[in-house]
């Protein structure tokens, strides 16, 4: 046990360098073509202060051996940040404006209702390893730096060009669209966590409303609007901002292959794995893009 934990450390620490290397790679091509700050290009900037915060949340977590305002750092970042650039770009159009009305409502939604759903729940689970390792604690401090970073990149990188348009088409569908994703998103975490409310769901899975739909609707929801950001974004990216352009990507690739879907399936299967009932909703129902429920499957009245 204590050689496989020494593995794990060592595989953080050498994961440390990976993670700044993407985020000055990212932070290299935002800035091509973007407004700079005292001589500095404003989206290098708010990479690094992204970084900063979560260096400042990891040394006071890793002190406090909590974990509780891991993801309320996490909103508070993309907040920040967004904030700042605009702040800072020499011009603030109506793209900059929504942009960062569109993700200061995303942020602050999903922040609150994480913040609030570990304080009740008293913990996450997710970091009972994590947090007594220094290096293993501090990558995801600096992973959640990563993915402020990635995920914002496109909107950053539109806030701060010097390429300027009138908000047009592409910013009505992208609107739409992230309009239709954050209703999904927002409208499935209610709905889990009206399920779990009731003493009479204790151990049970959701099987209900938009979860009947999908086994995962709210990184369904999530993934769509950012693909709205990127829309809205679009029209003024330029020769390496278009990299920028990862962001839903990224999004896609982090919920489905690595942090979000995996995880929680392996949990489930773990935890219900065999049931007649949890087995039927598996097979009736897909993993990530929602659909209809078919008639035959069997799920609890």
């Amino acid at each position: 046990m204590e050689k496989e934990m020494e593995k794990e450390d060592r595989n953080a620490l050498i994961a440390l360098p990976i993670v700044f290397l993407a985020a000055l790679g990212i932070a290299w091509a935002g800035s091509q073509g973007g407004a700079t700050a005292l001589g500095i290009p404003i989206f290098a900037l708010a990479v690094a202060v992204t970084f900063i915060i979560q260096g400042i949340g990891f040394i006071a977590a890793y002190g406090l051996q909590t974990e509780k305002f891991y993801d309320l750092t996490g909103s508070i970042t993309y907040i920040s940040i967004t904030l700042m650039a605009v702040i800072l770009s020499p011009v603030s159009d109506g793209r900059s404006i929504l942009l960062l009305i569109l993700v200061v409502i995303w942020a602050g939604r999903l922040g609150a209702f994480l913040f609030l759903r570990v304080l009740k729940a008293g913990k996450d689970a997710r970091f009972d390893e994590l947090k007594v390792s220094f290096f293993r604690f501090l990558n995801t401090w600096m992973l959640q730096g990563l993915w402020v970073t990635f995920t914002l990149a496109a909107a950053l990188s539109a806030i701060t060009t010097n390429t300027r348009k009138e908000l047009g088409l592409f910013a009505l569908i992208g609107g739409l669209i992230w309009g239709f994703g954050f209703t999904i998103e927002a409208t499935a975490d209610a709905q889990k966590s009206q399920f779990r409310a009731n003493p009479e769901n204790k151990g049970e899975f959701i099987d209900t409303g938009l979860w009947s739909w999908s086994r995962h609707p709210n990184y369904f929801g999530e993934i769509v609007l950012w693909i709205g950001v990127a829309i809205i974004a679009l029209p003024v990216l330029r020769g390496w901002q278009w990299v920028t352009l990862i962001s839903p990507v990224f999004v896609t690739l982090l919920l489905t292959r690595i942090s979000g879907v995996p995880i929680l399936e392996k949990r489930a299967d773990e935890k219900w794995g065999g049931q007649e009932d949890y087995e039927a909703y598996k097979a009736h129902t897909p993993v990530l893009i929602p659909r209809p429920p078919k008639s035959d499957s069997k799920k609890r009245q």
